[in-house]
């Protein structure tokens, strides 16, 4: 024993950080080890405990999984939203996020469903369709509802054509609205009438040569594509040039055999070609596809959504059904425009989210150390938001790996009960709304889901999962 006095001292602290200073003024060695109880709340806590170590949790998460995994996304076509989304209303609009009232929307999103009712023809301008959606006139409903995902404010209407994605595994289908491009677009809540006018190309052109190409091309399965992208120094969310690139070599051969009026081809290919976030929306309708095969298992504590709608956040998960669990958007704090600051953001807005949800994204910024110049931080920064997240997944997609970690497969399956107990919240990277409409793109930066969404999905789940 006395040897052991003698002996130089090292000293692991667990918790409090100040602990530590006076042992380091006496000489000795510390390793700090953050940890604090889980949830910060007792009744949380005794809920997480209730799901922890139980067998028919770790089988239901397993079948989610197994379902996640196994789902194959195929790109089959492109159709209107009236034709395509069963249930959805005459004067229906689909936006970003959980459920939300049109007096509670922020303003990128009011302007965005302004610019869609004068597209759609209810309104002559934004100012009448406004006066309109306030009326009682427009119904409002999540994209989520109908098996589809948008960008930013999310905006689909009936007119507007979509991406159509078959899992054939599962015999499901999920949507997205077509990537408009960059400056002043719908998604951030522009809506004059060069914005229609784009909308209206995309429709009237844009979209029948989509058709055609895909007719002519066949099923294209997009898990593949997006590995490959993976490997060339894209993360599928906010960095899409490989992705993008690798679409249109498949899409340009079968554009030539498509018997496109030249002047038609030349347009499609140029808008596409100069839109390096175009694949974007196909990616955000695979991952869709993905996690809506894993949702709905029964006692599976797994995320399958995650999105914003600007002014709250929401989750959705696997055994609980279709019920959201809500938290107030953050205000991102990364890279700005030259001109534009923190105060001129906008909350967190989208549901682009998706992809983080899935695997991707955040999860796989290892794969794309340059997203850095974009988002903020540093190239080992990425290395670590995709190493830290394997503490709160159920598993690893081999389908997706990463190069610069070894071709180590990137974490997937966000278990809520994870996220409660180590307090890691899920990392996403992306774009900074203007907090006005209109205005556009300000910024990106890296933020992380509301831990409080996660605890009330805990305490949801014990609720309703006692003693399986």
């Amino acid at each position: 024993m006395s040897d052991l006095f003698g002996a130089p001292l090292s000293v692991i602290n667990v918790g409090l950080a100040q602990f530590a200073g006076p042992i380091r003024a006496a000489g000795a060695d510390v390793v700090d080890v953050e940890w604090a109880p889980p949830a910060h709340d007792e009744n949380i806590a005794r809920a997480l405990a209730r799901l922890v170590n139980r067998a028919d949790i770790e089988t239901a998460n397993q079948t989610a999984f197994g379902r996640y995994l196994a789902a194959q996304p195929t790109l089959r076509g492109v159709g209107l939203a009236r034709d395509v989304l069963a249930g959805l209303g005459e004067r229906m609009v689909l936006h970003s996020g959980p459920p939300i009232a049109w007096d509670d929307m922020c303003a990128p999103v009011r302007g965005a469903i302004a610019g869609a009712c004068v597209y759609e023809g209810w309104a002559k301008t934004p100012e009448d369709a406004e006066t309109l959606a306030g009326s009682g006139a427009i119904s409002f409903a999540p994209c989520h509802h109908f098996g589809a995902v948008g960008p930013m404010a999310g905006i689909i209407s009936p007119s507007m054509p979509l991406w159509i994605i078959e899992d054939p595994v599962h015999d499901h289908t999920t949507y997205s609205n077509l990537n408009e491009g960059l400056g002043k677009v719908l998604r951030f809540g522009a809506n004059s009438p060069e914005v229609i006018k784009h909308l209206e190309w995309m429709r009237d052109v844009l979209a029948p040569a989509l058709a055609k190409t895909l007719d002519r091309l066949g099923d294209l399965e997009l898990k593949p594509l997006m590995a490959q992208a993976l490997h060339m120094g894209d993360e599928v969310h906010n960095r899409n040039g490989a992705a993008s690139a690798l679409l249109i070599k498949r899409l340009i051969p079968a554009a030539l055999d498509a018997g496109l009026d030249p002047k038609t081809l030349s347009d499609v290919v140029s808008f596409i070609n100069s839109n390096d976030h175009f694949f974007l929306n196909l990616s955000m309708a695979a991952c869709k596809s993905m996690l809506d095969a894993a949702h709905g298992v029964p006692g599976s504590s797994l995320v399958t959504a995650m999105a914003r709608n600007g002014v709250n956040f929401g989750i959705r998960v696997s055994g609980l059904g279709d019920t959201w669990f809500e938290a107030p958007a953050s205000i991102i704090d990364g890279l700005f425009f030259p001109g534009y600051s923190t105060a001129d953001a906008n909350p967190d807005l989208g549901d682009s989210s998706i992809t983080e949800t899935a695997g991707i994204g955040a999860f796989a910024m290892a794969a794309s150390p340059a997203i850095v110049q974009f988002v903020g931080g540093t190239a080992s920064d990425a290395l670590a938001n995709s190493r830290r997240m394997g503490h709160i997944t159920f598993g690893r997609n081999t389908a997706f790996t990463l190069p610069a970690l070894d071709f180590m497969p990137t974490p997937a399956g966000i278990d809520i009960r994870k996220v409660v107990d180590t307090g890691i919240a899920p990392v996403i990277n992306t774009g900074i709304a203007h907090r006005e409409a209109g205005i556009g793109q300000v910024g990106a930066g890296i933020t992380h889901a509301p831990l409080a969404c996660f605890s009330a999905a805990v305490a949801a789940l014990a609720e309703t999962h006692v003693d399986g």
